[in-house]
């Protein structure tokens, strides 16, 4: 049974993650459970030269000090809401690194923010959170980070005026 097992939080740092982790915390307290915050990256490639050079070692080891950093200051802020949090930074394509960390903990659940973006700047930029919803084998809450819980209600049930419309049709 999913609920009672591990929660994986996908985070990235924004604000999206954060809601998503919001939404993941409420769970855990709710169902008795820990939560499993992980980022996955990978080390840029000469993104801006002409040749593809790799990163040396002191900027690979720098950045990810301060990736382990942030991830410890998101855990702590979930911390104070007493729930149980551990971390885990992956290297890799996030997607991937998610699904992976989610494997490794045995998580019954995958909570990862959305951003909704849809058309071209989703086809550009891809989707963390629709490729790890393909993927992954346990069930994943996608959470849109754009609105309050309170806004994500109301717009999921219709109005009364709507309805009054569509009653008279």
């Amino acid at each position: 049974m999913w609920f009672t097992k591990k929660i994986v939080i996908a985070t990235d740092f924004g604000e999206e993650s954060k809601v998503a982790a919001d939404a993941a915390v409420e769970l855990a307290e709710r169902l008795r459970v820990p939560l499993v915050l992980v980022h996955g990256h990978m080390a840029p490639l000469g993104a801006y030269t002409p040749v593809p050079v790799a990163p040396s070692t002191d900027y690979v080891q720098a950045l990810e000090d301060a990736v382990r950093d942030l991830l410890e200051e998101e855990a702590q802020r979930l911390r104070a809401r007493g729930v149980e949090v551990t971390t885990m930074l992956r290297i890799g394509f996030a997607s991937e690194a998610i699904l992976e960390a989610a494997k490794e903990v045995d998580a019954g659940l995958i909570v990862v923010g959305t951003h909704g973006r849809r058309g071209l700047p989703r086809a550009l930029l891809g989707s963390v959170a629709e490729k790890v919803t393909r993927s992954s084998p346990v069930p994943v809450l996608t959470v849109h980070g754009g609105l309050s819980p309170s806004d994500a209600a109301l717009r999921e049930s219709p109005s009364t005026d709507a309805r009054a419309d569509t009653t008279q049709k």
